[in-house]
């Protein structure tokens, strides 16, 4: 797509808010893009020790971002429940910059089970903040960004510990990373055969171009063949 004032690009790549999406998605294919950004979300896991204070300000941080951002707390009982979200909105009342986003508390009894739950939601950002956080961390396979123990809030990721801040929302994190000098790389496959590997691949390639109705990809390989090119 050609515009008469930007100079064209091969990718485009970053954050934006809706309107920098659906000017994404209306090139892309045109040219490469990093993802659909979605709005910010987080994810946090607790157990019994976890300071529930700490919790809560950083779901009010993350809420900063906006009343459609989804916040996720996974706990180990009903009691820790009811004192997160006592705790959230006690927050949240006090903060004018919170927004009513989403807030919901799952209760999970198994560690395991919540490093399921975790990968099914695939978190932008997900918190580890149970005690055994750091032996965990390995096992999470799709959040865009791990912040491991209770001293790493999501607020030093945007800002400060180097992490990149671009990261997959919405779930895909089940097939995106995190924005990196490999989003704007590109690679090109080499095919190298010699008299060897022709002789052995092509009957091969002529059965299954026959089979697809292509006689003639056949031929093409079967003609590389050094029993055919002596003859």
């Amino acid at each position: 797509m050609m515009t008469g004032s930007i100079r064209p690009v091969d990718v485009i790549a970053g954050p934006g808010n809706s309107w920098v999406n659906e000017a994404k998605r209306r090139v892309f294919g045109e040219v490469g893009i990093d993802s659909l950004a979605g709005p910010s979300d987080l994810m946090v896991v607790l157990d019994g020790t976890t300071d529930l204070r700490l919790a809560a300000l950083d779901l009010c941080a993350q809420a900063e971002h906006g009343s459609e951002s989804p916040l996720v707390a996974v706990v180990p009982s009903e009691a820790v429940a009811m004192e997160l979200e006592a705790a959230v909105g006690d927050l949240a009342e006090a903060q004018s910059s919170v927004k009513d986003s989403p807030l919901a508390v799952v209760v999970v009894r198994a560690t395991a089970a919540a490093i399921a739950h975790a990968n099914s939601f695939a978190p932008e950002h997900l918190e580890l903040m149970d005690r055994g956080s750091a032996s965990l961390a390995g096992e999470i396979t799709t959040a865009g960004c791990v912040f491991v123990g209770e001293g790493s809030a999501t607020a030093f990721g945007d800002y400060a510990a180097g992490s990149n801040h671009v990261l997959p929302t919405g779930g895909t994190g089940r097939f995106f990373g995190p924005l990196s000098p490999g989003t704007f790389r590109r690679r090109t496959s080499k095919v190298s055969l010699d008299a060897a590997a022709a002789d052995a691949l092509a009957g091969h390639v002529d059965a299954l171009a026959r089979a697809e109705g292509l006689p003639v990809h056949g031929l093409s390989a079967l003609a590389r063949q050094t029993s055919r090119k002596n003859t």
